[in-house]
């Protein structure tokens, strides 16, 4: 299937590592231009190379030119780190929205500047960028807008109530917004990722381990195991999906959550 997205421009936050560089390697193989970032120099260093890499491999196999890999080392969450990707990509087609998320604890210890980053981080600053692009894509008449937020919009996670508090919020806003430009063909839709194989997960079950005094590998497997699927998700497969929602197949597609988890959410809707 001809997805439509050879020679789009995508912005894709936080795609050094996990989540966010497996939609940038998807976005690649179909012969989008791609614009990565991270934080750390030398994590974006190596997913630049391993996105070039897609390109380049899907270019070769199909006989079509590659899209193009910009790498802008950045933090999402600033206002300077937002101007840096919007400089190397002025007028996106694509932008795939995301942030690593707070850490867990007890609601009674958090602070109001614990509360203020983890709004910020997760549901002001995708809409800020969201902001910045969404006039541009009405314009041109294509609009694919993607947020990564978190199974736990859909299943609170308890010990996550920062996290909880702010993608909730992203998505309410997103559920107004996605209805307004819909005419356009701008879509904007979320994915939900349960567990998927990232460092984060492994800093999860690292610290699962330490507190029950099992084996890494203990842990980690029994983690897999609870899962419908005895496994994990893989970071390979949440790009595929992002893919689509991304293309210019899936127009009639907006407003929407997709939980990718596995099957582990257990309601009926």
């Amino acid at each position: 299937m001809d997805l439509g997205l050879r020679g789009k421009t995508a912005i894709v936050c936080a795609s050094s590592k996990g989540l966010g560089l497996g939609c940038a390697l998807a976005l690649a193989e179909e012969g989008a231009r791609v614009v990565i970032n991270g934080r750390n120099a030398d994590s974006l260093a190596a997913a630049e190379t391993a996105v070039r890499a897609a390109a380049a491999a899907a270019a070769a196999s199909s006989g079509q030119g590659e899209g193009s890999v910009t790498a802008v080392v950045a933090d999402v969450t600033t206002p300077a780190g937002r101007q840096a990707l919007l400089a190397a990509a002025p007028n996106p087609d694509i932008l795939i929205n995301n942030a690593g998320g707070p850490p867990p604890g007890d609601f009674r210890q958090w602070s109001q500047d614990d509360w203020m980053q983890a709004l910020n981080a997760n549901l002001y600053s995708p809409i800020a960028m969201i902001e910045a692009t969404v006039d541009g894509m009405i314009e041109r008449g294509f609009g694919r807008i993607v947020n990564i937020t978190s199974a736990a919009v859909k299943a609170p996670i308890p010990h996550l109530g920062l996290s909880n508090a702010a993608r909730t919020g992203l998505t309410g806003f997103v559920a107004g917004l996605a209805r307004q430009v819909a005419a356009h063909n701008v879509t904007i839709n979320n994915l939900l990722p349960g567990q998927h194989e990232t460092d984060r997960l492994v800093q999860t079950y690292q610290h699962t381990a330490k507190i029950s005094g099992q084996p890494f590998e203990q842990a980690w497997n029994d983690g897999a195991a609870r899962n419908p699927t005895k496994r994990f998700g893989t970071t390979e497969e949440f790009g595929h999906a992002c893919l689509f929602f991304c293309s210019a197949r899936a127009g009639y597609i907006t407003g929407q959550n997709l939980v990718l988890d596995g099957g582990g959410y257990p309601g009926t809707l």
